[in-house]
C-alpha cells in the first residue's frame, strides 16, 4: 500500500510548526499506524531526514502515550488508541494529515509529541485514597454490589490517554477527571475522602486551562475505554455538594 502523508512538523515547543508532505511506500496492509511511522522513518533515516519524533510505549492499547490526531480524530478512524489503528483501515493511495493531540493543557513539545503532565497534576491533587487499605482483601469480603463494581470497573477503565480533550471544542478534561472521581469514590474505600477529592481534581483541572463540558459528547465518541459521558454529570452533583458543605464549614 503507499500512502500520501501531512505531518506536522515543529522543532521544538518554541518554534512555529508547519505540514510537510512524505511518501509512505511499501506499507502492509496489516501495519499499524505506530508500524506505518517506523517505515517512513527508516526511509528518512537512510537520506539523512531527521525522522518524525511521536510518542509510543506499549503498543498495545494499555497506555495510550501514542496520542496522534489522524484525519483530525483523536487515535484515527474506530474506536481503540493509535497504535491500534492498522493501515487496512485506509485505501490504498489515501492522503493522512497527522497531528499531535489540540488542547490549550497538552503544548507541543516536538512534531507529534504533546506534554500530557496536566494530567499527572490533576491526579496529584486527589485522584489517589491517602489512607493505606492494606492488601487485597479476600474475594467478597467488603461486600460490594454488582452494580456497584461493574460502574465501577467501567470508571477504572480510563487510561488517561487524553483524546477526549483533544477532541472536545473546548479542551475539556472533563472525561477523564470524571472517571477517576468516580471509580474511587464508588467503592468503600475511597467514599471517606470523597468531598475533598473531587473539589481538588477539578479545581486543579480549571488552572490547568482545561476548558468545561458543552455536551458535545466528542469525548464519549473518541474515548478507547468507551467511558460514558454520564460520569460528567455524576461528577458535578458531587463537586457541588462539596463545594456547598466546604462553604458552610463542613468536613469534606
Amino acid at each position: 500500500m503507499k500512502f500520501h502523508l501531512k505531518v506536522w512538523r515543529q522543532k521544538d515547543a518554541n518554534a512555529p510548526g508547519t505540514l510537510e508532505n512524505y511518501e509512505a511506500d511499501n506499507i502492509p496492509d496489516d501495519a499499524s499506524f505506530l508500524e506505518m511511522l517506523d517505515i517512513v522513518n527508516a526511509n528518512l533515516t537512510g537520506k539523512n531526514i531527521e525522522p518524525i519524533q511521536f510518542d509510543s510505549d506499549c503498543r498495545e492499547g494499555i497506555c495510550g502515550s501514542c496520542s496522534l490526531t489522524i484525519n483530525g480524530v483523536p487515535h484515527g478512524p474506530g474506536r481503540g488508541t493509535t497504535c491500534q489503528v492498522y493501515m487496512r483501515k485506509f485505501k490504498d493511495g489515501d492522503t493522512i494529515t497527522i497531528e499531535p493531540f489540540r488542547a490549550e493543557a497538552f503544548p507541543v513539545q516536538r512534531d507529534l509529541v504533546v506534554d500530557r503532565c496536566a494530567f499527572d497534576r490533576v491526579i496529584q491533587a486527589g485522584g489517589y485514597i491517602s489512607e493505606r487499605c492494606g492488601s487485597a482483601p479476600d474475594a467478597n469480603s467488603v461486600p460490594i454490589s454488582k452494580v456497584i463494581a461493574d460502574e465501577a470497573m467501567d470508571a477504572a477503565a480510563c487510561i488517561g490517554c487524553g483524546a477526549c480533550a483533544a477532541a472536545c471544542p473546548n479542551g475539556s478534561a472533563m472525561l477523564f477527571v470524571s472517571a477517576k472521581v468516580t471509580h474511587l469514590g464508588l467503592l468503600p474505600q475511597g467514599k471517606p475522602e470523597n468531598g475533598r477529592r473531587v473539589i481538588g481534581m477539578v479545581r486543579q483541572m480549571d488552572e490547568e486551562g482545561f476548558g468545561n463540558c458543552s455536551n458535545y459528547y466528542a469525548c464519549e465518541a473518541v474515548c478507547p475505554a468507551s467511558v460514558p459521558a454520564a460520569f460528567i454529570g455524576r461528577m458535578n452533583r458531587e463537586f457541588t455538594a462539596a463545594s456547598v458543605k466546604e462553604i458552610i464549614g463542613m468536613n469534606v
